[in-house]
């Protein structure tokens, strides 16, 4: 039997795609550098749907690749060629609020502040974001999961209070991208707003001081709501593109909002800035009003696509590091910049090490692509020799298989798989992605000759 007549048999005909043109929209995630038209999409509507689905592709030995919006950046969602894409975007209902208790419970499909981006598919990356440094991850703002496996069994991790009991399965499956099951509904603690917000623009001569004066504001015992990074090419971009009041003869700027009680934040604005003048900041200026705050941020969210302004294509790259060592990584990539002919702009989270550094390159060049990808994997195994890891919040997908090799040894990487089979002994779920199999790592080490030696002999100090 037809597998897309099988799924018209559970699900209203237009709620199953398999006409090629239409399933063409769904051939790629924001890492469109990777495509993949699937067999067959389906739009369920509820989590019933859902269930019914994985049944029948268990059954059947189908794969499955759970999709949200699609804005992912490390090709998580990227189709499986005989498989069934099951987009999650239908549910999209707010099934409660309890204002009493601070939680509200939704649909994964529900869309967060960025507009674009949906709750199910933050909790499939454990993404962070501009906040997240005073905030938390995903994660940390999770009480309660409900999800589907794929023999169609509902599991409810997590509960309503602040704790539960028994193995810690909420963790587990947060950023797991959709490897372990399908999520159909999600409780979230919600944050009350803070009473004000101020922002303040610190612009640096050298990158490397930026990056030192990150470590040093966390250093002083002061945590901010946002500490955000942007470095010369990525400030012109924005600067351009927003007109954001930015300085243009600096080399970097960090963007620092208080938020809380006004008397607090003006109690902690003199002391960042005393701090990042000791750091070497050559301005550090306030925002003089709500309208002017807004404005630094817009162009610090503007910059990504204020890029795309000065180069056909550009590879966003995801690693962490440990804050004190942001202005000796960024000196590396600034080589690596040279070394592989690239030009490279840094936007990043800097206040909690996560670095987005954007290789600019023209997908039309012949070899340009290749080149940003293998700058990519070299500037996420710096990351891992100053002690960070290759992911922050974009998750690996299949972009960063071969530096999961790096990160992980052959027995780390044999307990993913044992959990993967836990969950999902025949491998239906996203087949391929975040975890290598190791004759995978093998072939890499082969072609990447470690010996001991790090890909920059400064970095052994670390």
């Amino acid at each position: 039997m037809d597998l897309s007549t099988e799924l018209r048999r559970l699900l209203p005909r237009e709620a199953v795609i398999a006409d090629p043109a239409s399933l063409s929209v769904y051939e790629c995630d924001a890492l469109s550098a990777y495509r993949q038209p699937p067999k067959v999409v389906v739009l369920p509507r509820t989590a019933e749907e859902v269930r019914a689905i994985l049944r029948l592709c268990h059954r059947l030995r189908v794969p499955v690749v759970a999709r949200g919006a699609g804005t992912g950046l490390s090709g998580g969602a990227l189709p499986h060629a005989e498989g069934v894409l099951l987009s999650l975007t239908r549910l999209n209902r707010i099934l409660s609020i309890d204002p009493a208790n601070r939680t509200a419970t939704v649909e994964p499909g529900v869309r967060n502040i960025q507009i674009a981006c949906t709750i199910g598919g933050n909790v499939a990356e454990n993404s962070g974001g501009v906040h997240c440094l005073k905030y938390g991850l995903t994660l940390n703002n999770l009480l309660a999961l409900t999800v589907m496996t794929i023999e169609g069994e509902r599991l409810e991790l997590g509960s309503q209070t602040l704790d539960a009991p028994g193995y810690d399965l909420l963790a587990l499956m947060t950023g797991s991208e959709g490897l372990l099951g399908i999520v159909t509904s999600v409780t979230v603690e919600l944050l009350p707003r803070p009473q004000a917000a101020q922002v303040l623009l610190a612009a640096f001569k050298r990158v490397e001081d930026a990056g030192n004066g990150v470590a040093a504001v966390i250093a002083a015992g002061i945590i901010p709501a946002g500490l955000e990074m942007m470095d010369r090419l990525a400030i012109e971009a924005a600067e351009d593109f927003v007109h954001a009041g930015y300085p243009l003869d600096a080399e970097a700027i960090l963007l620092c909002e208080i938020d809380g009680h006004p008397a607090e934040i003006e109690a902690e604005l003199p002391r960042v800035a005393e701090v990042l003048k000791a750091q070497g900041a050559t301005e550090v200026r306030v925002a003089r009003d709500e309208s002017e705050r807004q404005r630094f941020w817009t162009g610090r969210k503007a910059a990504f696509p204020a890029l795309g302004r000065i180069a056909p294509d550009y590879y966003c790259m995801d690693g962490t590091i440990p804050r004190r060592h942001l202005g000796a990584v960024l000196a590396r990539i600034g080589a690596l910049s040279q070394e592989f002919g690239l030009a490279v702009a840094n936007v990043f989270h800097a206040g909690d090490g996560n670095l987005h550094p954007l290789i600019l390159y023209d997908a039309n060049a012949p070899g340009q692509l290749e080149r940003a990808e293998a700058f990519g994997g070299k500037i996420l195994e710096v990351c891992v020799e100053a002690g960070g890891t290759i992911t922050g919040e974009h998750g690996v997908g299949v972009e960063k298989l071969n530096q999961m090799c790096v990160q992980f040894t052959a027995e780390e990487l044999e307990q993913f798989h044992a959990v993967k089979r836990a969950f999902d002994p025949d491998g239906l779920l996203n087949p391929g992605k975040a975890i290598p199999t190791l004759r995978r790592c093998a072939e890499f080490g082969a072609l990447h000759v470690h010996a001991g030696k790090l890909p920059f002999p400064e970095l052994e100090r670390f």
